[in-house]
């Protein structure tokens, strides 16, 4: 088996790609060690000194690091962990969780406020998301204001504490979700 590394715009996080499906759909963020006993995988990675952060995308995982640790040193063990995953056979999870779907979709809105979320939505699968993925990251969406007209995003993967997720977010996705969709006035990230 053959892993490519690339880099991320967060230089605390490498982006593995196994050269297979890594989560059918959705995708998964692990923050700490007790979120990762949710999957063999993530678990092996958290025991690697160093390692404070996993992400799952369709074909790729990302490892965030301590700032503290050098990828130099923390390379070839993450390898070598996703290398053995991938190789046992084992199930990526342990028990029915799986990738999440995606977007935080509990708020209840009007006709024409649901309106607008589907096109913020549509516009978040269609045309950022997949971007953000060559980057090793996600962005899901977790509610819009529809009096203020703000969005609100979560920042995951290679994403979450980018030095650039800032300009991404406004420069970015702000600016194109306001051009398509005008009752949007802005956009924040959701810690």
């Amino acid at each position: 088996m053959f892993i490519q590394t690339e880099p991320t715009p967060n230089p605390e996080v490498l982006k593995f790609l196994p050269g297979q499906t890594v989560l059918a759909e959705g995708s998964r963020d692990f923050r700490s060690p007790l979120e990762a006993e949710a999957s063999p995988l993530a678990a092996d990675l958290f025991e690697i000194d160093g390692v404070d952060r996993v992400f799952f995308g369709l074909d790729f995982v990302t490892v965030g690091k301590h700032p503290d640790h050098d990828w130099p040193h923390l390379k070839a063990p993450v390898l070598a962990a996703i290398m053995d995953h991938f190789a046992s056979g084992r199930p990526l999870f342990t028990t029915a969780a799986d990738g999440e779907s995606g977007h935080d979709d509990d708020a209840v809105y009007d006709a024409d406020t649901a309106q607008v979320v589907a096109e913020i939505k549509d516009l978040l699968d269609t045309r950022i998301r997949p971007a953000v993925a060559q980057d090793g990251g996600d962005i899901l969406f977790n509610r819009f204001e529809p009096d203020t007209g703000v969005v609100w995003l979560h920042m995951r993967g290679a994403c979450s504490g980018c030095p650039s997720s800032s300009a991404t977010l406004k420069a970015g996705v702000e600016n194109m979700l306001k051009h398509y969709v005008p009752e949007v006035t802005r956009v924040e990230q959701t810690l």
